[in-house]
């Protein structure tokens, strides 16, 4: 396939990202189904609805890893495949997205030995109580023997979005998203199978959009194919695969380390309502943060063609925009959840108590959100432009730095109890925030400008 498809150093760089970033916002949405149709439909299984979503909660760690390991491999490759096909090199990048699938069965089938063995000790140690573990026993039991179709969905998906098919991206997950909507509630209430029906649901629908990436990527529409010869893996391309996909990774695990942490910590000032109140959070989250991850992800492929393309003006401009639209959404979005926080929580679960205590609970949490904006822009520029050690630097810095130790401290300190739990993610989103961006600017975007190209 020539070079020349979806080649972003041509036309306005705004409508390149847009023509990426509004399928793959919409993809991100759906994708997002898999998990709050799950929960919207166990918060209204009867009177266990409270503990049974607490439980289905206190697994959110465990998959937060699954997909940790998806986005190593997929988050590492795809940058690494949109800079080789932005400098004309078509065979290096067929190797890497090659080497890629390969790695991401392999980790797959190791991930799921591995959980399954430890899962008890790990469930309890997650913040679970006696009346929570059979829920989340039940739930991730399942769901890990889908673990491999989590793994080629969402990792090889990044490689169609890398290409420019952002469109193709979003049918993989509208494919599954739609189905697990319609098993979910068949299996749940129909066939009586509770929370393990709502996992086999999400198990099948990840099983037909694996087989769709694969069916895409090994087809006639993809400019990269994906072909047996290129699945030995050389420890070359493993070695920058993994490298970079490290910032990804990171994210994601210390994202599941701070969850543990909020569960556990919850559990000993709240209980299994707070346990509940912050899977409800998570989930909301979830759904706002969509909109800012799918426009970061839509500007990665055009930063990294035009950055080994050496376009670094459109490289600039592109930072730009990414970079307000984040902004001005997510500023938008913190206004609707301060004026019908009610709504957001009732979505979940109607229980008078809960909406009682998640309604302060969502304020603190949500404060401010907007600075969140400045991380996801920075970030996603370090990943475009294969910048791992910057990118694997601030992911820690916030999460592990910042949000753990206040996480764990700012309960026990003023008496402010849960509260504490939920201030310390604002608090991270202005320092982590407001470091990653100006670090971003002095050593990045200005040796940019510096270099000569004009905007």
């Amino acid at each position: 396939m020539e070079k020349t498809k979806n080649d972003f150093t041509k036309g306005s760089v705004t409508k390149n990202i847009i023509n990426l970033a509004v399928p793959m916002t919409l993809a991100q949405l759906i994708n997002v189904l898999y998990s709050i149709v799950d929960r919207i439909y166990i918060g209204r299984m009867g009177t266990d609805a409270a503990l049974a979503l607490g439980g289905v909660g206190i697994t959110f760690p465990i998959i937060t890893i699954i997909m940790a390991f998806a986005n190593l491999i997929g988050m590492g490759g795809a940058p690494l495949c949109s800079i080789e096909r932005g400098k004309g090199n078509q065979k290096k990048a067929e190797e890497i997205m090659g080497n890629s699938f390969f790695l991401l069965i392999l980790l797959g089938l190791l991930l799921t030995a591995v959980i399954l063995i430890f899962k008890k000790p790990v469930i309890y140690a997650f913040g679970a109580s006696q009346a929570t573990f059979p829920y989340a026993d039940s739930y991730i039991t399942i769901y890990l023997l889908g673990s491999v179709f989590v793994m080629i969905g969402l990792g090889m998906n990044s490689f169609i979005n890398s290409q420019g098919f952002a469109r193709t991206g979003m049918l993989t997950v509208l494919i599954g998203a739609v189905l697990n909507i319609i098993l979910d509630p068949v299996f749940i209430f129909v066939l009586h199978l509770g929370v393990r029906g709502a996992a086999l649901a999400t198990v099948i629908s990840q099983f037909i959009s694996s087989v769709w990436v694969l069916l895409f990527l090994a087809g006639r529409k993809t400019i990269l194919k994906l072909k047996r010869e290129n699945f030995r893996l050389k420890l070359s391309l493993v070695r920058q695969i993994v490298t970079l996909g490290l910032s990804g990774f990171t994210m994601s695990v210390t994202n599941s380390i701070v969850q543990i942490a909020c569960n556990a910590t919850l559990q000993i000032y709240g209980g299994d309502l707070y346990v509940t109140v912050m899977t409800i959070l998570n989930s909301i989250r979830e759904v706002i943060t969509m909109p800012v991850t799918g426009i970061t992800n839509g500007a990665q492929p055009v930063l990294g063609y035009n950055y080994g393309a050496e376009q670094y003006g459109r490289v600039r401009q592109a930072i730009r925009f990414m970079t307000f639209s984040c902004i001005v959404y997510t500023f938008f979005v913190w206004g609707i959840l301060l004026l019908a926080p009610h709504f957001f929580i009732h979505i979940f679960n109607s229980c008078p108590e809960i909406i009682a205590k998640g309604v302060p609970a969502l304020k603190l949490y949500f404060f401010g959100i907007f600075m969140m904006s400045l991380q996801f822009s920075g970030q996603s520029t370090y990943i475009a432009l294969n910048r791992s050690k910057q990118a694997i630097f601030f992911s820690i810095f916030r999460k592990v730095v910042i949000v753990l130790p206040l996480t764990v401290c700012l309960p026990m300190l003023f008496g402010l109890g849960v509260n504490g739990v939920f201030i310390a993610e604002p608090v991270s989103n202005f320092i982590g925030g407001i470091a990653c961006y100006v670090t971003m600017l002095l050593t990045v975007y200005r040796k940019l400008k510096d270099s000569g190209e004009q905007a």
